[in-house]
């Protein structure tokens, strides 16, 4: 193995899983690879911790020092040792790949620095939560959880075997990561839904030969996931043309965004062309999903798991509002683009959510909210989103602000 490979770092909380710690451990250093556990303890100090890396060296990275995580209540210590290891582990330059093993306050500790470390650092969270809803572990992160099958609580003929396939997981994941290209392009994030696949489709195919397009499924996660790429500095570009996850965000539907959502924009002030893509529908579940205040809207049943239900002028209007308060933030180069004909498939002369007065409560609101700068500008283009010339005017666009050279 090369020296400069670094170590799989491994954490969980020594008192309680020491064993299944040093199991890992030595099955990572069979491999020939470097590991290093970490005690990331809470409920006593563990000063005779036999971890390389105590729990007072972890907790001392938190704001107000050991004492915040050391302090006897189990909820607040979990919440504090987390933040000290993320802080941790951001100092560490070391860091080929990040194994945790955990039950259910394990998981709430360790995956949060996960969420941290770049997209293509393995992380493996073997864990007792790893069957039910683990999107509040995952995040926008690629990280790859393991259903312990029984407790993390000592080694047994199922333990052995799980922990034992973690550890070669993560082991192979490092041994034989793909190897950058030298021709890779620069990576540019696309937002997509069903509704606007054409409008994508046509600019990816416009831009390809120069970037390398990412789309993102606009799911609320899609979202999250290409701004994380944005602060980490690996996105040249982004065309959010589809930002669909606002209405459920602000209406209670199902594939949300963050409330942070256009924040990644800001910091990071990458070109950005925005659209209001599939901003005409709130997406739920099955019909029976969809809350009884909203019996009496309009629908279209997209399939047997999806309803779509089409926004109102009000609704748009908050959603316009919402939108150019973040935008007002931002310094880097920004264009709007309105899609005067339609955001979406369904919104189209004949289609069923075809409503000009719905879209002209957020035009006309995104018009006297968002605050106009020579970086910061709307385009209104007489096209529906998914119109062959709505695509031409985004990849203009795009050109028109990418001035960095790569």
């Amino acid at each position: 193995m090369k020296e400069e490979t670094g170590y799989i770092y491994i954490a969980a909380t020594a008192d309680t899983k020491g064993r299944e710690l040093f199991y890992v451990r030595d099955l990572i250093r069979k491999t020939g690879l470097q590991a290093l556990t970490v005690d990331v303890s809470t409920q006593v100090l563990n000063a005779s911790s036999a971890a390389d890396v105590k729990p007072e060296e972890v907790a001392a990275f938190h704001p107000q020092g050991t004492k915040a995580v050391f302090c006897g209540d189990r909820g607040r210590a979990i919440e504090a040792m987390a933040l000290a290891f993320q802080n941790y582990l951001k100092t560490r330059k070391d860091v080929a790949g990040l194994l945790g093993l955990g039950g259910s306050g394990g998981t709430a500790l360790i995956t949060p620095a996960m969420q941290d470390l770049t997209v293509g650092v393995p992380k493996v969270m073997v864990s007792t939560m790893a069957s039910g809803d683990i999107a509040g572990y995952i995040g926008a992160s690629d990280i790859s959880m393991l259903y312990s099958v029984t407790d993390v609580a000592g080694l047994n003929r199922i333990s052995r075997q799980v922990l034992g396939n973690a550890a070669h997981q993560i082991a192979g994941a490092v041994l034989f990561q793909p190897e950058a290209c030298a021709d890779d392009k620069p990576a540019l994030g696309l937002t997509m839904f069903g509704v606007t696949t054409p409008c994508i489709q046509a600019v990816s195919q416009q831009l390809e030969e120069e970037f390398d397009c990412l789309v993102f499924h606009a799911t609320g996660s899609g979202g999250m996931a290409m701004e994380k790429l944005a602060d980490s500095g690996m996105l040249a570009g982004v065309l959010d043309l589809t930002t669909t996850e606002v209405c459920d965000l602000l209406a209670g539907g199902v594939l949300a965004c963050a409330e942070t959502r256009f924040d990644a924009i800001a910091r990071s002030q990458v070109p950005y062309v925005v659209s209001c893509g599939a901003l005409d529908m709130v997406n739920f579940g099955h019909s029976s999903s969809v809350p009884e205040k909203y019996a009496d809207r309009l629908f279209y049943h997209h399939n047997a798991q999806v309803t779509l239900m089409r926004t109102t002028p009000g609704e748009n209007r908050a959603m316009a509002k919402w939108i150019a308060a973040k935008l007002n933030r931002c310094e880097g180069e920004v264009r709007f683009l309105i899609p005067e004909g339609g955001f979406s498939a369904l919104d189209a002369p004949g289609m069923p959510f075809w409503s000009p007065e719905a879209n002209e409560a957020f035009i006309s609101t995104l018009e006297a909210e968002l605050i106009p700068t020579e970086k910061r500008k709307i385009i209104r283009l007489p096209y529906n989103i998914n119109d062959a010339m709505f695509a031409d005017a985004a990849v203009e666009a795009f050109r028109t602000i990418n001035t960095r050279e790569f």
